[in-house]
């Protein structure tokens, strides 16, 4: 079992950036595709961004393409999420997420993936 833990949120004015971080407990360099899931008050869980095991293929989803950028560090077991241009829309709780394949962390399926206790961000207007 891999435990994740993200940090990096904040409150910061629309148009302005953040990164957040996430680190696992154990070896997850060639063992997990990792990602980054948000979850907004009263909405359901939205998947945000992805990336396979060795860093390859970022799989971003619509609402958040071109503005944030997907990365990880194999040596340090850790993802980032660089997000830019903000908008009050993507205030949310920001969860960290990893599974056997990029597909699995996408679909969220609870029972093949490990999450994080997540990151507040609050961007305002």
């Amino acid at each position: 079992q891999v435990q994740l833990v993200e940090s990096g949120g904040g409150l910061v004015q629309a148009g302005g950036s953040l990164k957040l971080s996430c680190a696992a407990s154990r070896r997850s360099s060639s063992t997990y595709a990792m990602g980054w899931f948000r979850q907004a008050p009263g909405k359901e869980r939205e998947f945000v961004h992805a990336i396979n095991r060795m860093g390859g293929t970022p799989y971003p989803s619509e609402s958040v393409e071109g503005r944030f950028t997907i990365s990880r560090d194999n040596a340090k077991d850790a993802i980032y999420l660089q997000m830019n241009n903000l908008k009050p829309e993507d205030t949310a709780v920001y969860v960290c997420a990893a599974g056997p394949d990029l597909g699995t962390v996408k679909s969220g399926a609870s029972n093949s993936v490990y999450w994080g206790r997540g990151t507040q961000v609050t961007v305002s207007s």
